[in-house]
């Protein structure tokens, strides 16, 4: 891939081993796996971030979608799902992944999250958008779209 201009590509951390690969833009269609560990790098589903990955998956040029929550909390545990099948519905471009409040209180906290369930949405290492409060999947997905957008 280094052969290819980084004009017409994009670096995507791996949701798996978060390697940065280079993908061309025109491919994220077809299911591009990582150099690494030949995981898919969209694998529709969310993944978790950590204290260890959370940077590298926010500086992505991939729009990233986190879901802030915490295993005690019932609207959090409600939406769940809902998260599972916008990830299984979104187009390979948008990464959804998942942040244990609990676990990564550090990560929590440096995000100013006071309530749960908390959407944040990144682009190119900034936020764009927030809403916390569990919503519906047509919301969530409508959400992602306007906030993210797509490749």
């Amino acid at each position: 891939m280094d052969t290819v201009s980084s004009v017409g590509t994009l670096k995507v951390v791996c949701p798996h081993c978060a390697t940065a690969n280079r993908v061309v833009r025109d491919k994220l269609g077809q299911g591009p796996s990582c150099g690494s560990c030949k995981e898919p790098l969209f694998p529709r589903k969310p993944f978790a971030l950590t204290a260890a990955t959370f940077d590298r998956h926010v500086a992505s040029e991939v729009p990233l979608i986190v879901d802030c929550w915490a295993s005690w909390c019932g609207p959090c545990l409600a939406m769940a799902p809902v998260v599972d099948e916008a990830a299984a519905r979104l187009a390979p471009g948008i990464h959804l992944a998942k942040l244990d409040t609990e676990a990564e209180q550090a990560i929590a906290a440096r995000l100013g999250i006071r309530s749960i369930p908390t959407l944040i949405a990144y682009r190119n290492g900034k936020e764009i958008a927030r809403q916390s409060g569990s919503i519906g999947l047509p919301q969530l997905l409508h959400w992602i779209r306007t906030h993210a957008g797509a490749f």
